[in-house]
């Protein structure tokens, strides 16, 4: 009975330390889809995307698609005031358009689309909270690009394909206001 009672006593020390050991090592872990966000960012000021193009409404298209995303796919909110946690802009770039393959008649029968953004996600302070690219930008902006196939003799619009592109875009966009892991 004395050597059991001798034994407990010898194993409190090594639990005690384990248990310290434990709660130690997940000090710094975070669980569930708030520890993929910036913890400090509560809310995300997206002014209206400028645009290069020449094609019509695309920056109003863009900025309402990675609106949208930013609320379905994150803890943030997006607010229409430019004093928010944090600020997000976006430039689009000027699209371009080549032709993938043509017909015998030199008709374009694949048309590939190419929209770019340049985003930039800065705090109250003006930091940027987006990590660096492994080729980073000036002024702490990052470059995002989204390319789509248009088939017109599957009865695919310009339209509607600019639309799949900007949806696209907008998820790249909101991907990277993800933490790094």
């Amino acid at each position: 009975m004395v050597g059991a009672k001798h034994r407990q006593t010898a194993r409190r020390p090594m639990l005690v330390g384990f248990c310290l050991l434990a709660v130690a090592g997940c000090a710094n872990y975070q669980a569930g889809s708030g520890s993929l966000y910036a913890p400090d960012v509560h809310t995300v000021y997206v002014p209206m995307i400028e645009s290069e193009s020449f094609r019509r409404d695309l920056g109003e298209r863009l900025t309402e698609a990675v609106c949208k995303e930013i609320e379905q796919k994150t803890p943030f909110k997006v607010v229409g005031d430019p004093s928010a946690d944090s600020v997000l802009t976006i430039r689009l770039r000027p699209d371009a358009r080549r032709v993938v393959a043509e017909d015998g008649l030199d008709q374009a029968r694949y048309l590939e689309n190419e929209l770019s953004a340049e985003v930039s996600w800065i705090n109250r302070r003006r930091l940027p909270i987006m990590p660096s690219q492994s080729m980073p930008l000036p002024g702490g902006l990052t470059e995002v690009q989204e390319s789509s196939l248009l088939i017109p003799a599957a009865g695919q619009t310009v339209a509607s394909q600019q639309q799949a592109a900007i949806h696209r875009l907008a998820e790249q966009i909101v991907g990277l206001m993800e933490e790094p892991w």
